[in-house]
């Protein structure tokens, strides 16, 4: 039922985005709540909204608080509640909800070759979306390489309008490990349509340095990201945090 609905049907190509982040194939253990709180900042983006009625990208803060469930090894299932964000003018907008199930081999961050497939339904307000509904599937394959890290994911963003409308956005992270600090790359890119990739200029690419770290028990990831395109975000600031609620 999951795969259906995430595949019956591009999310919109808007700047904005509640998440930033390439997932791994890690995931709470069972019985384990987690909270993690997403941040970004467009500190220089669009300064015209997507759609008419939309969100002006440009200096606007984003963020949702992700509450995460353990359900066993290999799922975990999530709720992001609520997806936010304060614009250039002050206004803070209500932008909708996600529910998520995370499909993962068990003890991913143990082996050298992990995968997994994650499966998104948001309901979205109009400001955020032009689509009340939108999902993402989104795989996951990655390499532990000793103190480097090679992670994939070919995502595909629907708005349930057909296939051949998925839009093809894929997300990828090479990060090596200095002690209990974590440095890094991170490109975010949208190649439009599978029926018809955009042409290059129109695509968006952005290009992330990061750093992960672990602080008194809460799991720090800061980024600072530099577009590639001319329909890019030109920088974009993103911090996510991370608690385990159950204290394990």
């Amino acid at each position: 039922m999951a795969l259906l609905i995430a595949i019956a049907g591009p999310a919109l190509a808007c700047a904005q985005t509640d998440e930033i982040q390439v997932y791994d194939a890690a995931i709470a253990a069972p019985g384990t709540l987690e909270l993690t709180w997403h941040n970004n900042f467009i500190a220089h983006g669009s300064r015209v909204a997507a759609e008419p009625g939309g969100i002006v990208p440009d200096r606007s803060f984003n963020g949702v608080t992700e509450w995460a469930y353990g359900v066993t090894s290999w799922l975990e299932s999530g709720l992001y509640l609520p997806i936010y964000t304060r614009t250039a003018t002050g206004a803070v907008l209500y932008d909708g909800f996600k529910l998520r199930a995370l499909f993962v081999v068990p003890d991913a961050v143990e082996r050298r070759f992990f995968y997994g497939v994650n499966f998104e339904f948001s309901v979205n307000t109009a400001h955020w979306d032009a689509h009340r509904y939108t999902s993402e599937i989104r795989p996951i394959v990655g390499w532990h390489l000793g103190k480097l890290d090679v992670v994939f994911n070919p995502i595909l963003d629907g708005a349930y309008d057909g296939l051949s409308n998925l839009r093809f956005a894929p997300a990828t992270r090479i990060m090596y490990a200095i002690r209990k600090l974590d440095l890094g790359i991170e490109e975010y890119a949208d190649f439009g349509p599978l029926k018809r990739f955009d042409p290059r200029p129109e695509q968006s690419h952005v290009l992330f340095g990061v750093a992960d770290w672990a602080v008194h028990g809460v799991s720090v990831e800061a980024g600072a990201g530099f577009g590639l395109t001319r329909t890019s975000d030109h920088r974009v600031f993103k911090l996510i945090l991370m608690w385990d609620l159950t204290g394990r």
